[in-house]
C-alpha cells in the first residue's frame, strides 16, 4: 500500500496528507460511527485532473476510494478506513458561473451552502435546499445524499434544484449528465440516479444548479406550544390539510427542546410541552401567518407570533441547534425516517411504544411540513449498543408500516444497510446493487457503503 501513496504523491505532490490526525478524523462523521482501520492518505483535490488522476491511480492498484466533503454525514458514508484513499473535494470550492437570466449556476462540489447563497444575494438569486447544517455542509455533500431541510416542503429538496453534474467515473473517465436547459429528457435521466448514490457511481465534480429569485416581501414566524408530541403531530396534519402552504413547519418534543435551551442557556422550557415552529413568506405571508394561527389554535394549540426579527431568528436558532445539543448528551445516532404527512400523529405513536417496549428515550425533531422525523438515541461509547440497535429497528419497520421509508434526506450509508433490502425488496436490491457493478466494475467506489457488494 506504501507503492499507492508514493504513486499519489509522484503525480500530486503535497496534496497528498498523510498526517495522522487528519486521517483519524476521517474516519468519521456526524453521526459518530467511525470506520476500522486508518485510510492511506487523503488527496486535497484541486481540480477535476486531480480527481481523475486520484481515480486512475486507484483503479490501476485497485484501491478503494471514499469521497469525502465537510464530514457532516449522519449515516457514515463518507467514512473511511484501512487500506483507502480519501478524496477530499473540499478544496474545489469555486463558483463556476452563475446565469441569473437562466436562473441556474455552475459551481464546484466543495462550496458551503451558506457561502454559495452569500454569493448568489448579490445576483437577487438563492439556492433553495435548506439543510440545518447549510453553515457547514457542502453542495457535493447535499447531492451525495440528496439532501433536503427546513424549506423543502415548500422549495423542493437537492433532486428538485440540480439540472446536471459532472461526474468522474472510477476508471477516471470525465461525464457530463443533464443539461442547462429547464426541459431535457435525451437518454435516461443519469443525473436523477447521481443524486443519493452516495459515492458510489462516481465523483461529483461540478454541479448545474436551478436557481430561484429571492423571495419578495418578508417572513413572518409564529410558535405553537402543545401538551404532548402527539397533538403538536396532528397539529402539524392539521396545517397540511388546510391547503395553506407554509415555507417551514418545524416540530421538537419536549426532550429535544428541553436539550437546546439548556446548549443555548435559555430560561428552561416547559416539562411535557412540545413545540411547533412555523414560517411563512412572500406577499402573502401575514394572511398564512394568520391562517395557520387559526388552525393551530383550532387543534389545541397556544399561538405566539414573533415580536420582530430578533425573536425569529432566536427560534431558528433553537431549532438549528438540535443536532449540537444532543451531542452534549452523549453519542448520538440520529435518526431520518419519513411517513406520509396524514400519519405523522401515527409515528410519534409508535415512537413513543418504543421507548416504553425498549426503555430508552428517543428525543425527536420533525420537519412536519413533509413528514419526515429525526429520531435521535443517544447512548455512551462509540459503538451502538445492541439494545439501541434493536429499538431502532423496531422504529424503523413502523415507518414502513405506515407507508414511509428508511431515509428521507440522510442516507443509507452504512448505518441502515440492514434495512434496505426490507424497503427495496429483493429484486429491486438486486437491480440497483448492479447498476453501481455497470458505473464501478471493480467496486473500488465507497466500498462497504449502500449496498454489501
Amino acid at each position: 500500500m506504501t507503492d499507492v501513496v508514493a504513486a499519489l504523491r509522484a503525480e500530486l505532490g503535497d496534496r497528498v496528507d498523510t498526517d495522522p490526525d487528519l486521517l483519524e478524523r476521517a474516519r468519521a462523521d456526524k453521526s459518530g460511527h467511525a470506520a476500522a482501520g486508518t485510510p492511506l492518505a487523503v488527496v486535497h483535490a484541486a481540480s477535476v485532473d486531480d480527481v481523475q488522476t486520484t481515480m486512475r491511480i486507484a483503479t490501476a492498484t485497485a484501491t478503494p476510494v471514499v469521497v469525502r466533503g465537510a464530514g457532516t454525514g449522519l449515516a457514515g458514508a463518507a467514512n473511511a478506513g484501512a487500506g483507502e484513499i480519501v478524496l477530499s473535494l473540499r478544496g474545489m470550492a469555486r463558483i463556476l458561473e452563475v446565469r441569473p437570466d437562466d436562473l441556474l449556476a455552475v459551481v464546484e462540489p466543495g462550496i458551503l451552502n451558506a457561502d454559495l447563497n452569500a454569493a448568489l444575494a448579490a445576483h437577487g438569486l438563492w439556492w433553495a435546499p435548506d439543510p440545518a447544517s447549510r453553515e457547514i455542509s457542502t453542495v457535493g455533500g447535499n447531492i451525495a445524499t440528496g439532501a433536503g431541510g427546513l424549506l423543502c416542503a415548500k422549495y423542493g429538496v437537492v433532486r428538485d434544484a440540480v439540472l446536471g453534474v459532472d461526474l468522474v467515473l472510477a476508471d477516471g473517465r470525465l461525464l457530463h449528465l443533464g443539461h442547462r436547459s429547464v426541459k431535457g429528457v435525451t437518454g435516461l435521466d443519469l443525473t436523477s440516479l447521481v443524486i443519493g448514490s452516495e459515492g458510489t457511481l462516481g465523483v461529483v465534480v461540478a454541479a448545474t444548479l436551478t436557481l430561484r429569485r429571492l423571495v419578495p416581501g418578508h417572513t413572518r414566524t409564529l410558535t405553537a406550544t402543545f401538551p404532548d408530541v402527539r397533538s403538536a403531530a396532528a397539529g402539524a396534519a392539521a396545517v397540511t390539510a388546510s391547503g395553506v402552504q407554509p415555507a417551514i413547519m418545524e416540530l421538537m418534543d419536549a426532550a429535544s427542546l428541553a436539550a437546546v435551551h439548556t446548549l443555548l442557556g435559555l430560561e428552561p422550557a416547559t416539562p411535557g410541552l412540545a413545540q411547533l415552529t412555523v414560517q411563512t413568506d412572500g406577499a402573502a405571508a401575514d394572511a398564512e401567518a394568520e391562517a395557520i394561527a387559526a388552525t393551530l389554535a383550532a387543534a389545541g394549540g397556544a399561538v405566539r407570533l414573533a415580536r420582530d426579527d430578533a425573536e425569529a431568528e432566536l427560534l431558528w436558532r433553537i431549532r438549528r441547534s438540535m443536532h449540537p445539543a444532543m451531542e452534549t448528551l452523549g453519542t448520538t445516532l440520529i435518526e431520518d425516517v419519513s411517513v406520509p404527512r396524514s400519519a405523522l400523529p401515527a409515528m410519534f405513536d409508535e415512537i413513543a411504544r418504543v421507548e416504553r417496549e425498549h426503555g430508552v428515550r428517543i428525543p425527536t425533531v420533525c420537519h412536519a411540513g413533509d413528514g419526515n422525523l429525526h429520531p435521535n438515541f443517544v447512548f455512551s461509547g462509540t459503538e451502538v449498543p445492541p439494545e439501541v440497535w434493536a429499538a431502532a429497528d423496531d422504529l424503523f419497520r413502523s415507518a414502513l408500516r405506515l407507508g414511509g421509508t428508511l431515509t428521507g434526506e440522510h442516507g443509507v450509508g452504512v448505518l441502515k444497510r440492514r434495512w434496505l433490502r426490507d424497503e427495496l425488496g429483493d429484486d429491486q436490491w438486486e437491480l440497483q446493487r448492479q447498476i453501481t457493478r455497470v458505473f464501478d466494475p471493480a467496486g473500488i467506489l465507497n466500498p462497504g457503503k449502500v449496498f454489501d457488494r
